[in-house]
């Protein structure tokens, strides 16, 4: 029945399961940096699978660490639309790229700043 359509298969990667779980040093696994705008609290964390959020100064935050595949990328895009969370940039990080704390909380303000 489906012996005309072509099978895509990824010759770098094993045959069986691709889930985080198999892979817990997350060696093959890609790593993403997703940058929004404004700042999410650590509870966050949760709702994005786990991956780590840092809050900068410039007002964005960080959604950083492995993202299995190409479908679960677009899941976590598709949150980010669902609620309304704007989307700055995306970025794939080299294999080597440090993995980023879970949540660091932005710079105390001073009384005379904001």
């Amino acid at each position: 029945m489906g012996a005309h359509c072509p099978s895509v298969t990824n010759d770098d990667q094993p045959t069986g399961s691709m889930s985080g779980a198999s892979a817990p040093d997350h060696t093959d696994i890609p790593q993403y940096e997703i940058r929004i705008k404004g700042h999410l609290g650590s509870r966050w964390s949760a709702w994005f699978d786990g991956l780590s959020l840092t809050a900068l100064d410039d007002g964005t935050t960080v959604i950083s660490g492995p993202v299995v595949d190409q479908a679960a990328l677009h899941g976590l895009l598709h949150k980010l639309r669902d609620v309304g969370i704007p989307l700055v940039s995306l970025t794939l990080l080299p294999p080597d790229a440090p993995v980023a704390p879970t949540f660091a909380p932005p710079a105390p303000r001073t009384p005379e700043g904001n």
